[in-house]
């Protein structure tokens, strides 16, 4: 499959999901709001999405991707099937263990992971109570990215990034079922995260199936390419992406502030995520396999373009994005949240939050493509080094940072250490000769920061004068509609204007040769 049809399929039905993930936090916010219940519901979900994040997605996809590459490329298909059965087999048997403790011992788990809100019983005794009800979702969805693994492997991408959609549209379910019965909404909605891991896990095992490239169960031959595995994922659990362990210590340190940070780091790293997931994951779903496959066939000059590819790719599509939703940040909250029990000081709350976050998106994104390449290289361990140190980085950033700007100040801080996760990453990846990226890449890549700087001068402009006066009576979703379609419009008549991209180009990057 052609590298930007790949990132165009991944990213289509991300963007899919992030659409039907905004209608569930419109509801979400709606019916919930930014309570002690809901802070506590943020942390039941937060708390399996971490570990599914950093194990499943994170460490066992990029430790697991490779060795099943190279044993497929090398042996065949029905090698490759038989070692993931057997890994299949010790996922269940780890994590099925894992969980069964973690709920057990899911009073101290809050205690550490929340620790500010054992002051207040209410939102620490319904933490644990969603938490062990939300984290057999970590088995689940954690089997469910190993199907997915495989078949991104064998160039089939469409299954594994629909599943998201299914967890969206579960919860969505959940919420109004709940509120036409008078049932707890964030009960409801942790029994639907649990539900949505069984419906994800049933159909992408179907897609396997009918894909002819399911696990086959057979005797222990291949346990020097599991070990192998295995030994990926120790450092990966660390480094798979310090992302999401920032967001994991910036939820400690949001319990000790009052009612409401939480809520608000919440909302605004969904937004966050929208570009994030369609680009970031989109770019580095599709580069991985097809990278593993280049470097395993010693085809550096194809290595080398699709580095190029993925990282102009990156910042052609992340960096406007960072810029509307920095300077539009609060009318878009306002538009999208601001209803029912979430008020105006909680739209501005998380407002500030989502301008933090937006500083260290662009790195973040590229980060996610720099990582890719030590993962195709089977090098786990450079992004664990630097993932400690900018961890550190960011707690010290975090603490210093709450006091004179509150939960903005957590997210200030991620943002800014994405940075020096981006040059730590850039500057290790020059050890590698077959990886590299072209002249032609960067002079685009620069005039996409001028297209991309025209842009937001547009949208800052039109954002003041609206007001004033071109539609002070028009509600504020036709001003976030306008302002956001004069932004895309401005930037791509500068790409044309700049001559970075001509129609014969795009055609050319997404049509199969």
């Amino acid at each position: 499959m052609n590298f930007f049809k790949a990132i165009a399929t991944v990213a289509g039905f991300t963007l899919i999901s992030r659409i039907v993930g905004f209608l569930r936090d419109i509801l979400t916010a709606a019916l919930l709001g930014a309570g002690p219940l809901a802070d506590a519901f943020f942390v039941a979900l937060k708390l399996p999405n971490f570990f599914r994040r950093i194990s499943a997605e994170g460490a066992f996809t990029v430790a697991f991707v490779p060795v099943y590459t190279a044993i497929k490329e090398e042996r065949g298909s029905a090698d490759a099937a038989k070692f993931a059965g057997h890994v299949l087999l010790l996922m269940l048997a780890i994590l099925g263990a894992f969980v069964a403790l973690s709920i057990l011992g899911m009073p101290y788990i809050i205690r550490i992971i929340a620790p500010g809100f054992e002051t207040e019983g209410e939102r620490f005794i319904a933490a644990i109570h969603y938490a062990r009800i939300t984290f057999p979702y970590l088995l689940l969805i954690s089997i469910t990215a190993m199907f997915g693994a495989m078949l991104n492997a064998n160039n089939r991408f469409a299954p594994f990034a629909m599943a998201p959609i299914i967890f969206n549209l579960t919860l969505i379910s959940a919420m109004l079922i709940a509120h036409q019965q008078s049932y707890e909404i964030s009960k409801a909605l942790s029994l639907g995260i649990t539900a949505s891991g069984v419906i994800q896990l049933v159909f992408m095992a179907v897609m396997t199936f009918k894909a002819r490239i399911a696990p086959c169960f057979s005797k222990n031959e291949h346990t020097g390419d599991v070990k192998k595995v295995f030994a990926l994922m120790g450092p990966g659990v660390l480094g798979a992406g310090v992302m999401h362990v920032n967001l994991f210590a910036d939820m400690i340190i949001a319990s000790y502030l009052p009612v409401g940070a939480i809520s608000a780091l919440y909302y605004a790293d969904r937004l966050n995520q929208l570009p994030l997931g369609v680009v970031g994951i989109a770019m580095g779903t599709a580069l991985l396999p097809m990278l593993s496959t280049a470097l395993a066939k010693k085809k550096t000059d194809d290595a080398k373009k699709l580095f190029s590819q993925a990282l102009e790719g990156c910042v052609f599509l992340a960096l406007p994005s960072a810029l509307g939703l920095f300077i539009l940040a609060e009318l878009i909250i306002s538009v999208l949240f601001e209803r029912g029990a979430f008020d105006a000081q909680s739209t501005q709350r998380a407002a500030y939050a989502l301008m933090g976050y937006t500083v260290g998106l662009v790195p973040y994104v590229a980060s996610k493509v720099l990582s890719t390449v030590f993962w195709a290289h089977k090098d786990t361990w450079t992004p664990v080094k630097i993932s400690m140190q900018v961890t550190a980085l960011n707690i010290i950033l975090s603490i210093a940072l709450i006091f004179p700007l509150g939960a903005a100040g957590i997210a200030l801080s991620t943002g800014l250490v994405g940075w020096l996760q981006f040059f730590l990453l850039k500057r290790k990846i020059r050890h590698y000769e077959d990886i590299d990226i072209s002249t032609a890449a960067q002079r685009r890549i620069f005039k996409l920061g001028v297209a991309a700087a025209f842009m937001g001068t547009v949208i800052f402009i039109l954002s003041l004068l609206w007001g004033a006066f071109i539609g002070a009576a028009l509600p504020d979703f036709i001003k976030m509609l306008a302002i956001i379609i004069c932004g895309v419009a401005s930037y791509g008549a500068a790409v044309f204007m700049l001559r970075i991209y001509d129609l014969r180009a795009i055609k050319y990057f997404f049509v199969k040769r």
